[in-house]
């Protein structure tokens, strides 16, 4: 994201306001785009400091990585502590295209994300809303506070455009492959 990476919020209040927000989301979806296209599920985060700046950024990496854990918030997670020096991300914001997994949405609570900022809900996995809401499970140590639906349908549409694209491409590949297992036949 290169030139995204040094921007700061002037007169930081630890809350983004709707415009930033969205700003932020855009930037995202961009980033989501690109991986995308390079086969991974197009899903992008960051995490903002308490002084707004980014410190963290990340995008889907499990086909690169084969890496079952190279989810977009775990990648922007791990570099926001690492700059930090420090786990504790309470006076943090994440900001990701989708709804959190139980597992992000799990390390989100062990890192005491003070708040979360998604685009799209996921109703089949989501941990913050969709399925089950982890921020505010009695179970957990932290509770933060969660905005969804921030570039919702635009979200939802890259997403859902990804997906049918992939799916039909699996199509096209089975009716390949029983098209030359025919011809061999």
């Amino acid at each position: 994201m290169g030139s995204d990476a040094g921007i700061v919020i002037a007169a930081w209040s630890g809350v983004l306001d709707q415009a930033l927000e969205i700003l932020w989301m855009q930037r995202l979806l961009r980033r989501a785009a690109a991986v995308g296209a390079e086969g991974e599920i197009p899903v992008a985060a960051v995490v903002l400091d308490g002084h707004g700046r980014a410190v963290g950024w990340g995008s889907n990496r499990r086909e690169q990585d084969q890496q079952p854990l190279g989810h977009a918030e775990l990648i922007a997670l791990q570099q926001a502590a690492r700059l930090r020096s420090d786990w504790r991300l309470n006076d943090c914001t994440l900001l990701v295209t989708l709804e959190p997994c139980p597992m992000c949405a799990g390390a989100l609570v062990q890192a005491r994300v003070g708040r979360v900022v998604f685009g799209a809900t996921d109703a089949k996995r989501g941990a913050l809303g969709g399925v089950l809401d982890l921020s505010q499970d009695p179970s957990a140590h932290h509770h933060m506070q969660v905005q969804a639906g921030v570039e919702a349908e635009a979200c939802a549409l890259q997403l859902g455009t990804w997906f049918k694209r992939r799916r039909q491409q699996q199509r096209e590949q089975r009716c390949g492959k029983q098209a030359a297992l025919a011809q061999e036949g």
